[in-house]
């Protein structure tokens, strides 16, 4: 495909432009395997777009040709079932990108993306994404490593949703919760600075909120949990490690073991 003398420009230039900002750049997500240099060049192909709260990036079954990197806000992916319930797969934050292309024409996006806060996205064209790629190898690979982070996170839930039961699935997300939103304090516990349902929390394991309840009030009689306006508190992450059959070592790393 022949380059347009606009992208001709973008590729030349990229390297050498130090003046854009890159405060959107974050360690985390794909931003950890991409050098400032190499992020300017997705900046450069970015549409930024603010988006409000309760809002769809895109629907289940919509052509997937843009690519939405999350600079703020939260962001989460629903699967829809037969029956009309919704699972979630993740819930993504700044550093995250929202991709789903595999090289195939008219791909769907086989989920929903619903903005959970006001978010602010930087959209990018599959066509000008893939023609970025064809002329800069460096970035290619690295999108390859992230991908590959990408698998082993959903393998990694997929272990932990199949294996232990409804419970271990419970126990797996509130340690994945605790990685990603997670601040420790100085007595050891982990306050989590995100809130979710019951109902959320059940939607991301197949179950009902009445059972996401019952296995919460357990925890939180055990000392495991606790809730302080409205927010939880893990108080006993080695409760929950040993539900889910977490090693204490090795561990997985942050990276993978996130929502």
């Amino acid at each position: 495909m022949a380059m347009t003398m606009q992208h001709q420009q973008t590729f030349q230039t990229c390297k050498q432009r130090t003046e854009k900002n890159t405060e959107i750049l974050s360690p985390n997500g794909i931003g950890q395997y991409m050098t400032e240099e190499q992020f300017k060049c997705l900046q450069d192909i970015m549409q930024i777009r603010k988006i409000s709260k309760s809002s769809y990036l895109f629907w289940e079954g919509d052509k997937a040709d843009r690519l939405y990197y999350i600079i703020s806000g939260q962001v989460k992916l629903l699967k829809s079932t037969e029956e009309g319930k919704d699972l979630i797969i993740s819930i993504l934050q700044h550093g995250d990108f929202i991709a789903q292309f595999n090289g195939l024409k008219n791909t769907q996006y086989g989920y929903s993306a619903e903005t959970m806060t006001q978010v602010e996205v930087g959209v990018i064209l599959q066509k000008d994404l893939e023609e970025l790629l064809a002329h800069r190898g460096d970035i290619a690979l690295q999108f390859m490593y992230w991908l590959g982070l990408n698998n082993q996170i959903i393998e990694s839930k997929m272990r932990d949703l199949l294996l232990f039961g409804k419970s271990g699935a419970l126990a797996s997300t509130l340690i994945r919760m605790s990685n990603t939103y997670g601040i420790p304090a100085v007595d050891g516990s982990i306050h989590i600075q995100i809130k979710l349902t019951n109902t959320e929390l059940g939607e991301m394991i197949g179950c009902t909120r009445e059972s996401v309840n019952r296995m919460l009030g357990e925890w939180k009689n055990d000392g495991t949990i606790e809730f302080e306006e409205g927010k939880m508190i893990i108080r006993q992450l080695s409760n929950l490690r040993e539900i889910c059959r977490c090693p204490d070592s090795p561990k997985c790393p942050a990276a993978i073991c996130r929502l």
